[in-house]
């Protein structure tokens, strides 16, 4: 669950920010799983731990401060609190216990007036737990609660003996009867500070209920048995008079029946069936001649109409005549196949069997003009047949419908009769049984499992509530901790340039400690010949980094850039090369001075120009002591001779950018025509230009540059460049963008990578650069 957790955070910074910290698209099995939460354990384990240690000191001072409770618990079984003439089967029988009548059973145990017996019966009024003066901050507040309650709906008239309504609040809400699963059994808890008095208040209500129960079925067989004596009265007087009225009706309308029955019912019945019968012979008949006349009405002349003959019914199927003619028919149909397909259609012999089975067509269908005839007999017979019938069932249905009033009438009565001695006979039975039941009431409710004094308090558990701070630290601080990788929205992996920048991540550039340079102090005959020769001598460590450790993550990464610059497929040349960032402080410098070091060493000529006219730092580091630069050179206050500066380790040249007051209009500066003129005339003087270029946010020096660059390389601070502000430096810059071949991750903590990258967690490994003899130190 942790694991599916931290996938489906990560995905959810990749929609917020537009990062992604997966390095294969299909990225999502176990494996990868397991690396994800193993990386985000190792970034966030402060934060967990530290949140699940608050937690645990939270629960240990709500278990000191907490008062104990006690609960108490008691089982009854439930009864019906009805007659016993109620629960024999009739009309009037209720039903088993359902859950309705459960709830209403809860509600009882819960009620105020069973509470009000128990109170009195135990005299809790001078109880501390019920008085408001325990100790108990749960008690106290309890009392305060009921207390506010009964003064915003007080009570209509107490009399002395009833408790309070505060005092009753209190004691309700210590109380609490549940069902015990699906059966009829009610468990009631009561919860107290003190064990002996909870079991003795919970078996004092569990009592209170049976006694209530046995009074309300006393009650309800007292009130039966006075019901049913009158009405068992009545109901005998009513059935006498409606036999009375049976016996009386009868000898006046003289009506005999036989089995119940009437003679003239029994008549119509039987006509009934017959005319049923003959109407089915008669459509049966008509069906078969209708038949018959269709295949009549075809053509005898045509075969196909034999093909009819199958579906005209069991007569002609069974006739012995039609079926040797059609057995013939086929036989000589057979041989006219045979014999055209020697000697041809038109041959004599074909012509006379294609005469001879006309015969027989012809006589087959005379078959069935007999049939049909026999038929047509049989059709008119079942009609008349049905006539008959119908005329005799409606001299019946005349004869009958005199005395049907009288019947209809009796049935009325008898039925009346019946159903009255019936139920006198069913309320003399229960009567007789309610009698006996009247002097002693049995109760179905009853005790089944008494309460005894509790032996461990119900709350606070100690485990419990130490493992659920445990529980709620662990998950608060591992919400905390995917909070903060969704909120981070900076750079940390190269997947993530890819996917928010749509960019290639050229290479992560690790954060250098550069040796020192050594302390020797410098003559001041040696700087003025530099200055003279504009020799460069002091340039940083930093910048010497690849030089100085050829075998070195950081150095392998400059190759890189070099090697992309190389092998762009965008241009065929990318000779002019632009290094720019979107903030300030990212280490562009650093990066544009490296490469520039590195091609030179590698024996290409190589100039680095400084174009961050307002901030030159890369100026202020190499040479300081400057005079004149490229503003002087596009002024044609001075050639590019007399202001280029050299390193004689690694024949590189720089050209530098001087400052001198406030400028105004670098972007115009930049974008003149002398500029332009400049960089053609270093194209062809020089293999690779390196360019350091201001930042794209604050300036928009950058963005006039698009003529003079081929290719720029976008540098980005690990960690610390907000992701959002790369997008929207791009965004407002799209000549920039279009040419940008690729960003560097700079500044980047490898050490703390596997955290964040973890399907790339070997890549960072030392031991496999160590192999190759790879050092940063």
């Amino acid at each position: 669950m942790l694991q599916s957790n931290l996938l489906h955070t990560e995905r959810t910074r990749v929609a917020l920010s537009g990062q992604s910290s997966f390095d294969q698209p299909d990225s999502g099995g176990f494996g990868d799983l397991v690396k994800l939460a193993v990386s985000f354990l190792r970034r966030q384990y402060i934060v967990i731990a530290v949140t699940a240690v608050l937690a645990c000191a939270a629960s240990v001072l709500y278990l000191r401060l907490a008062p104990p409770t006690y609960t108490a618990q008691a089982q009854v079984l439930l009864g019906i609190p009805r007659a016993q003439f109620v629960q024999q089967q009739s009309l009037l029988a209720e039903p088993a216990f359902d859950v309705t009548q459960i709830e209403t059973q809860l509600q009882i145990l819960k009620s105020k007036a069973i509470a009000t017996k128990v109170f009195n019966q135990l005299k809790l009024a001078d109880d501390p737990d019920f008085s408001g003066s325990s100790s108990s901050l749960l008690a106290s507040w309890q009392w305060a609660r009921a207390q506010i309650s009964s003064s915003n709906n007080p009570p209509p008239s107490d009399t002395e003996d009833d408790p309070s309504e505060a005092a009753l609040g209190v004691f309700l809400n210590r109380l609490s009867a549940t069902r015990v699963g699906v059966s009829n059994v009610i468990e009631i808890s009561f919860s107290s500070s003190s064990a002996p008095r909870a079991a003795e208040i919970v078996n004092a209500i569990a009592n209170a209920y049976v006694t209530d129960q046995l009074d309300a079925r006393f009650d309800a067989n007292r009130r039966a048995t006075s019901w049913l004596q009158e009405r068992m009265h009545d109901l005998g007087e009513q059935a006498l008079t409606a036999q009375r009225a049976v016996d009386t009706y009868k000898a006046q309308n003289n009506i005999i029946a036989s089995d119940g029955k009437s003679i003239d019912d029994q008549l119509i019945t039987q006509l009934n069936t017959r005319l049923a019968a003959a109407r089915a012979q008669t459509s049966e008949a008509s069906a078969k001649l209708t038949r018959y006349e269709s295949l009549l009405s075809s053509d005898p002349a045509r075969p196909a109409a034999l093909g009819n003959l199958d579906g005209i019914g069991t007569d002609a199927t069974n006739s012995t005549i039609l079926t040797n003619l059609r057995q013939q028919y086929l036989e000589l149909g057979r041989r006219e196949a045979e014999l055209a397909g020697r000697v041809g259609r038109d041959h004599l012999a074909v012509v006379n069997i294609r005469n001879r089975m006309r015969e027989y067509r012809t006589s087959m269908f005379d078959e069935v003009r007999r049939l049909a005839e026999i038929s047509r007999s049989e059709a008119e017979l079942a009609k008349q047949r049905q006539l008959e019938i119908e005329k005799q069932l409606a001299e019946a249905v005349s004869k009958s419908q005199s005395v049907n009033s009288a019947e209809l009438t009796i049935r009325d009565l008898e039925s009346r009769a019946k159903g009255l001695r019936s139920l006198y006979e069913s309320f003399l039975q229960r009567y007789m049984g309610s009698t006996q039941q009247e002097t002693f009431p049995i109760s179905e409710t009853r005790v089944i499992f008494g309460a005894s004094p509790p032996q461990s308090r119900s709350k606070p558990k100690t485990n419990l509530v130490l493992g659920l701070g445990m529980f709620v630290g662990i998950a608060l601080g591992v919400l905390l901790g995917l909070l903060r990788d969704v909120m981070d929205g900076v750079f940390r992996t190269s997947s993530q340039i890819e996917a928010s920048l749509e960019l290639p991540c050229l290479c992560l550039v690790p954060a250098l400690q550069a040796p020192k340079p050594s302390k020797s102090p410098a003559k001041s005959s040696q700087a003025e010949e530099d200055l003279r020769s504009r020799t460069i001598s002091n340039v940083p460590a930093i910048h010497r980094a690849v030089v100085e450790m050829p075998l070195s993550r950081f150095t392998e990464a400059i190759r890189s850039i070099k090697l992309a610059v190389d092998h762009s497929p965008a241009k065929t040349s990318n000779q002019v090369i632009g290094i720019t960032s979107a903030l300030p402080n990212e280490g562009k410098t650093t990066i544009a001075a490296s490469l520039a070091q590195l091609i030179g060493h590698s024996g290409k000529r190589a100039i680095i120009v400084d174009c961050d006219l307002r901030n030159p730092s890369l100026t202020a580091s190499i040479c300081p002591k400057a005079s004149a630069g490229l503003i002087e050179v596009s002024n044609g206050s001075r050639s590019l001779e007399e202001v280029i500066w050299r390193d004689p380790k690694t024949n590189l040249v720089f050209l530098p950018a001087v400052r001198r007051g406030a400028l105004f209009h670098t972007s115009e500066i930049l974008s003149t025509e002398a500029i332009c003129k400049l960089f053609e005339r270093l194209r062809q003087a020089y293999d690779y230009v390196i360019v350091d270029l201001p930042p794209l946010t604050p300036l928009v020096d950058v963005r006039v540059t698009s003529p003079l660059v081929d290719c720029y390389i976008l540098v980005v601070e690990w960690g610390r460049t907000k992701t959002d502000v790369v997008q929207h430096a791009l965004h407002t810059a799209p000549t920039i963008s279009d040419s940008v071949i690729g960003a560097v991750l700079n500044k980047t903590n490898i050490k703390a990578m596997a955290r964040y990258d973890a399907s790339r967690s070997d890549y960072y490994n030392d031991s496999h650069y160590i192999r190759y003899g790879f050092s940063d130190s």
